[in-house]
């Protein structure tokens, strides 16, 4: 079985109509944590448009230090100063987390795998996997929420092949492969970005399940 070809949720909330939004994670982040209105944005088409005010922020901040995958890099003992320094790199990745939390926006949804915010900041409002939204694969994800209902599932199928340790196959926990089929080295900067790429089916959801409360903010101007 193959890895499943993933999209990002902006491209699936481009087919919708009102849910216009691109940008980056950081721009989003300095307009939203210090409380300005919005900003200017560019679609994937590449209209420009003056956001009032953002209505919607779906978060999803770097994984690589907040993992649980990743928690035996942080034993000082055995790695010494490599470990101090990716102490450090965590609560510097923790604080970005929180700024989405915090953002001045009415609606949010921070995405994170199980791991360190759990217990750092709170228990997630909602766990998901894609296989309740119709792709073979096992991924649990972690939805911190706010204004927001729990993400329901859409179409519940079987978890796909699972490898000895429990690696999902269709969430190319395994290996990832680039455009053109070849297997990328785990060390490749484009692996992780493949094994980070949402589901569309998990996209979807976001769009059809919140994209239609985005105008009800309060105080909207």
């Amino acid at each position: 079985m193959q890895g499943v070809p993933r999209i990002g949720a902006r491209g699936i909330f481009l087919r919708y109509p009102g849910t216009v939004w691109r940008a980056s994670g950081v721009a989003h982040l300095r307009r939203c944590a210090q409380g300005h209105r919005g900003g200017q944005v560019t679609t994937m088409d590449g209209e420009t448009y003056d956001v009032g005010k953002w209505d919607l922020m779906i978060a999803h901040p770097p994984c690589t230090y907040l993992t649980v995958t990743g928690n035996r890099w942080f034993n000082t003992g055995r790695y010494g100063e490599k470990a101090v320094r990716r102490l450090q790199l965590r609560e510097e990745a923790s604080a970005f987390f929180m700024a989405f939390v915090n953002a001045n926006v009415c609606k949010i949804a921070v995405e994170n795998p199980v791991g360190y915010m759990s217990t750092h900041y709170r228990k997630p409002d909602c766990i998901i996997q894609p296989y309740e939204f119709g792709h073979h694969a096992r991924k649990k994800t972690c939805l911190w929420l706010k204004g927001l209902p729990a993400l329901r599932p859409t179409n519940i199928v079987d978890a796909g092949d699972i490898l000895p340790g429990g690696y999902s196959v269709g969430a190319s926990a395994n290996y990832a492969k680039d455009e053109a089929g070849k297997i990328m080295r785990w060390n490749d900067p484009r692996t992780a970005k493949a094994r980070s790429k949402t589901f569309p089916g998990i996209a979807r959801a976001m769009a059809e399940q919140w994209g239609g409360d985005i105008r009800d903010c309060e105080g909207r101007q």
